[in-house]
Formats: structure tokens, sequence, C-alpha cells
């Protein structure tokens, strides 16, 4: 269905991945593993932060925060990309559209301001460890991202309501979701306020935090290259390291897909780094903890060697 008024438009087509029919098993069964493991490692990360007493801390409070936002970043996508994968209807609402636009970009935005206040955390704890306790707290933290779920939603709202006011010519969406790019290229004119947005009040919220991050990496820098002893140099590049690895795979995304003119905008490539950061990144950040991480490795061992678990697995018939 084509339409020049977009108050015609009562629904969106997503066209998925592919539109090969014979890829279309094979999509969602790769999508289907990597969205349970996904979920099942997040939510175990999630376990152990709240189960373990040795883990009570900001650090690995807000790393269970980080696991609740992978959780719903790669819900909030795949489970209706499945359905539609082996669907032949694959049309969505107007509305459901512009709610899933409104969830995904709060969302996402949110997980940056979670790794900006992680990054404050390491700061702290190596640059000012003798007052870490008395600076950083889990309360501290709760405030920081009550404040944080307030300007990505208001952030959010705003971009939602801007593109349901758009005039579309067509209801194609190239993309497995409503996602802000591929909805901006159905608009029939240039859509100057909202490019004008993202470049403007949407470096202020999403792209902000990234620098928070680089400037707190930079003072660490400087503290790790002025320490003498090696155990505390290691033990800070350990700290360090899997916060930054998971940095670099948001950001490198998210600054590729939205802070670019529209002109470069490229659908088929866009729809493959989506899938990278709504279910790639997801689905590898709990490993990337977990196995850059001591501490997390000894909660597992001790998560799964309790009575309880242990005698599950040991009565399970496989």
């Amino acid at each position: 269905m084509a339409t020049r008024n977009r108050t015609e438009v009562t629904e969106f087509v997503l066209l998925g991945l592919s539109g090969r029919p014979e890829m279309q098993p094979i999509i969602f069964g790769i999508f289907l593993a990597l969205y349970l493991v996904a979920v099942t490692g997040n939510a175990l990360l999630v376990i152990v932060a709240h189960a373990d007493s040795k883990l009570q801390t900001p650090m690995y409070f807000l790393l269970s925060k980080l696991s609740c936002i992978d959780i719903s970043l790669t819900t909030i996508t795949v489970p209706q990309m499945l359905v539609h994968t082996l669907s032949v209807n694959r049309t969505i609402a107007f509305n459901c559209c512009m709610i899933q636009l409104f969830f995904f970009i709060a969302v996402a935005s949110m997980e940056g301001h979670l790794l900006a206040t992680m990054a404050y955390d390491r700061y702290v704890a190596i640059c000012d460890p003798l007052r870490y306790s008395a600076i950083v707290s889990n309360r501290l933290c709760v405030r920081i991202m009550l404040t944080s779920w307030v300007v990505v939603s208001l952030n959010s709202l705003l971009y939602t309501v801007l593109v349901s006011r758009l005039t579309f010519c067509g209801n194609l969406v190239t993309h497995f979701f409503c996602d802000l790019t591929a909805l901006l290229q159905l608009s029939c004119t240039r859509p100057v306020v909202n490019e004008m947005l993202i470049f403007t009040e949407g470096v202020a919220v999403v792209v902000s935090p990234f620098f928070f991050i680089l400037a707190s990496y930079t003072r660490i820098g400087i503290a790790v290259a002025h320490m003498h002893s090696v155990a505390a140099l290691r033990k800070a590049l350990s700290t360090c390291s899997s916060h930054i690895l998971v940095v670099l795979l948001l950001y490198g995304s998210v600054i590729h897909m939205y802070l670019r003119p529209s002109s470069r905008y490229d659908l088929d490539q866009d729809r493959q780094v989506s899938v990278f950061y709504t279910v790639i990144t997801p689905m590898l950040n709990p490993l990337i903890y977990s196995l850059r991480n001591q501490e997390v490795k000894g909660a597992l061992q001790r998560l799964f060697r309790k009575p309880c678990i242990s005698s599950w697995f040991a009565n399970k018939e496989w």
C-alpha cells in the first residue's frame, strides 16, 4: 500500500532480514538460539549479582541493571521478528510501531547512561580508592538511574511524537523492527527537524555519556600510568577491560547507525548493524563479564554448588 497521506497509513509492513522464503527457517533458528542465549546469560548474571553476598557492591548492582537493560533491548525487537519470520503477515499497527520505537530508543539510550555510571564507579575505585565507600553507594546509583530514566524517556517521547507526525509515502519498512532511520526513509519530504534533533539533542542525550566515559578513562589512564605496583596495575586493567570492550561494542554501532547524514543511509547495511547491537551485543555482554572477571566466575561456581541447584541437576533425567 502506497499513500501520500500519513493518516491513511494504519499499519507498516516489516520486510525483515531477507525476502527469500527458503532463508526464513534458518533465520528463525539462528535468532531463536541467539535470543535464548542472551536472555539466559543476562538473567543468570542478575541472579548471581543479587544472590551472592560477595557481589553486593555498587559495581555488581550496576552490572545486574545492565543485564536487565540487555534483556529488555533484545526482547523489544527479537520476539516480534521471530513471529514475522515464519508468518506470511508481517504487518504491525501504526500505534504499535510507535510504541516499539519509543521503548527501543529509551532502553538503548539508557544503556549508554548506565555504562557512563559504571565508568564513574571504576574511576572512583581506581583514582580515589580510600573514599570509594563514602562516594559511591547503591543509593547513589539508584538516584542516577532514576534521573537517567526520566531524561531518556522524555528524549524518546520527543522522537516518537515527531516521527508519528511525519507524512509517509509508503508503509514498507526495510527492517525487522520499527527503527528510527528506516521510518525516516519513508517520509515524503526530508525530515529536517528530525535530522537536526538527532545531531543536537540526540548528541546531548545519547552521545554525551560516551564523552563522559572517555573523560573517566582518560583520568583512569593517567592514574594507571603512575602506578608503581605491578599487582595494582594488573587489577586496574582487569577491572576496566571488560567495561571498555562493552562500551566499544555499543557506541561503535550506535555512532555508525545514527550520527551520519541521511544521504549516507544504507538500509541493508543498517539492518546488519542493528542485528549486532540488538542481539549480538546483549548476548556477548554476560560472556565478557563472566569470562574476564574472577569474582563473577567464583559467584557462578558458588551458585551451582548450592544444594537446591546441584540436587536438581543430579536428579535431572537428560
